[in-house]
């Protein structure tokens, strides 16, 4: 099942179980989603990848919004948002861990031949294509420079 499919079965849960926030949650995922499709030269059907990508903006802007509430001291708008951010994360792979994420980055440095810090862009070329949607970039580009170093 693609991940629209889950998002519009979970729409007509969430109106069910009126379940407001998970609603509106996956509303805008939908929203997010048909707006790509509707885009000139978009194919009809967008692969689960970009979907993801989607997702893991919708929750990044989650997490900087619900960051200034709780500088601001609006405690029910922090929580109110990080609902929404746990609800977004159910529709996104699980990141690696620090040891799974080491031993990815180890078999791309062996694959594409770097030894040494100035190879760290043709490993960061591969490994944020391969990495994407299960490492944060600068996690990433940290580890790289960690194991080249």
């Amino acid at each position: 099942m693609t991940i629209e499919e889950r998002v519009s079965k979970g729409i007509m849960a969430a109106m069910k179980a009126k379940d407001t926030i998970r609603l509106e949650v996956l509303r805008n995922i939908k929203k997010v989603i048909l707006e790509a499709k509707s885009a000139p030269g978009a194919p009809s059907e967008l692969p689960d990848s970009d979907c993801v990508k989607m997702i893991q903006k919708l929750a990044k802007q989650g997490n900087d919004a619900a960051g200034i509430y709780k500088e601001q001291g609006r405690e029910d708008l922090y929580v109110h948002e990080m609902a929404q951010v746990e609800i977004l994360n159910e529709f996104l792979p699980k990141p690696l861990s620090d040891e799974e994420l080491a031993a990815a980055l180890k078999a791309i440095i062996e694959r594409v031949g770097a030894v040494s810090a100035k190879d760290m862009g043709k490993v960061m070329g591969v490994a944020t294509k391969e990495l994407a949607g299960v490492a944060d970039g600068k996690a990433i580009s940290a580890k790289v420079r960690e194991l080249l170093a």
